[in-house]
């Protein structure tokens, strides 16, 4: 045991104003899927989804007064998933309903950036040898 990794995964934890509409997000328009909920009240108030090698974590806080007066989510934090094609996801997620700013490439890699219904910020980035600060739209005419 003393040669095998002790820390092996970080999962994102978001709290969410409403767990419906982040599911929704997530699981219909993201492709993730529900793989374990805490529902004590009849609802779900936390869940764990996956997609592939990938997972986060969602809770709907019970005070949504005080998850309100908090403030913006996420400030400052991005969820960076790395991608064997961020260009294929970026096509997937925008058919399915999600608002996302053209990809462009930063640090030789596509990088598809929008944020989620609470305002946490996502990137869905591959290695690409396009030119750095390409966007999409110049690179695929």
């Amino acid at each position: 045991m003393a040669n095998q990794p002790n820390i092996r995964l970080a999962v994102p934890f978001f709290m969410v104003k409403d767990m419906q509409t982040s599911l929704h997000f997530y699981v219909d328009q993201m492709g993730f899927t529900l793989t374990n909920q805490w529902t004590p009240r009849g609802k779900i108030e936390w869940c764990w989804l996956t997609r592939e090698a990938v997972s986060l974590m969602l809770q709907e806080p019970r005070d949504k007064e005080k998850f309100d007066a908090e403030g913006p989510k996420g400030k400052g934090i991005s969820i960076c998933f790395q991608c064997a094609d961020a260009l294929a996801l970026y096509h997937e997620f925008v058919a399915k309903g999600v608002e996302i700013k053209e990809p462009f490439v930063g640090n030789n890699m596509w990088v598809v950036c929008f944020t989620d219904p609470d305002g946490y910020k996502l990137d869905f980035e591959s290695p690409t040898d396009v030119a750095e600060e390409t966007i999409y739209s110049e690179w695929a005419k």
